[in-house]
């Protein structure tokens, strides 16, 4: 079987000694481009203490579904102890302090039931509970969630965002990256030549076409889809090939938003 990859930030990631100080060793959604300021608003930085000394370390992305709550992957929880881990909303480049950020620990986490492990039984979905809510300032909104079962047509634009890898070992930029990825629709993504049967129908798959990928760094965060008048997260980033990112009917696969519509309400309320 294919080796898969999680798009876990272990290597050269974020370091903040200090809200203050953004020393960033992180790379970038693969064919993306900066994302223009105080857009994809509801994209979040989860940084872990691993030494517990104060510094934090991105390690994957996020979406803002309610004041108390972050949507993320479930094997971007390394740790069950909420103090090791702090999320930062309203965040665009990361060497620089602009004053939009907010700097939020975390109070509890809630993993999916169903996660084992295993990236290609699915189920990579976890909810992070704040210990103090999301504000309005101004560069932070909550994201709108599909109807449960809402499924995307093949070939439709949605947008990867994220600080992940560039280039397997590629450039250090600090800004927010975007990318436009179509989406491919399950009866192709599980063909022997594309995921086969680890695509299963609780995730999204999109990409492909060996340009365009997410990678190390973006997993948990949004693949966000203007579908029903609205831009929607249908997506959270949980894995890819092994190496090089961005292959050839090796798409990102996503955990489907849509599938897990129940678990996350009856987590937030």
């Amino acid at each position: 079987m294919i080796r898969l990859v999680a798009f876990l930030s272990c290597i050269g990631l974020i370091c903040a000694e200090t809200p203050f100080n953004h020393n960033v060793h992180n790379e970038r959604v693969i064919g993306g481009n900066n994302a223009n300021p105080n857009t994809w608003k509801w994209q979040a930085s989860l940084q872990y203490d691993s030494y517990n000394d104060g510094s934090y370390y991105h390690m994957c992305g996020g979406t803002i579904i309610d004041p108390f709550h972050i949507m993320t992957a479930a094997h971007c929880i390394l740790s069950m102890d909420a103090s090791a881990y702090r999320v930062v909303v309203g965040e665009y480049n990361l060497y620089e302090y602009d004053g939009s950020e907010q700097f939020i620990p975390l109070e509890r986490i809630s993993v999916h039931p169903g996660w084992n492990e295993d990236l290609a039984k699915g189920n990579d979905i976890a909810l992070l509970r704040l210990a103090n809510p999301v504000y309005d300032n101004g560069y932070v909104a909550m994201a709108d969630l599909p109807g449960p079962g809402q499924t995307i047509p093949n070939g439709f634009t949605c947008y990867i965002t994220g600080w992940g890898l560039m280039d397997y070992g590629g450039s250090v930029p600090s800004i927010l990256q975007v990318a436009a990825i179509p989406v491919v629709e399950h009866s192709i993504c599980s063909r022997p030549d594309w995921w086969g049967s680890i695509a299963l129908k609780t995730m999204v798959c999109a990409g492909g076409d060996g340009v365009i990928s997410g990678c190390q760094g973006d997993s948990g965060g949004p693949l966000s889809c203007f579908t029903d008048g609205a831009w929607r997260v249908h997506g959270v980033v949980s894995y890819g090939p092994s190496g090089m990112c961005n292959q050839v009917t090796k798409p990102t696969v996503f955990t489907r938003v849509s599938s897990f519509t129940d678990w996350i309400y009856s987590i937030i309320r």
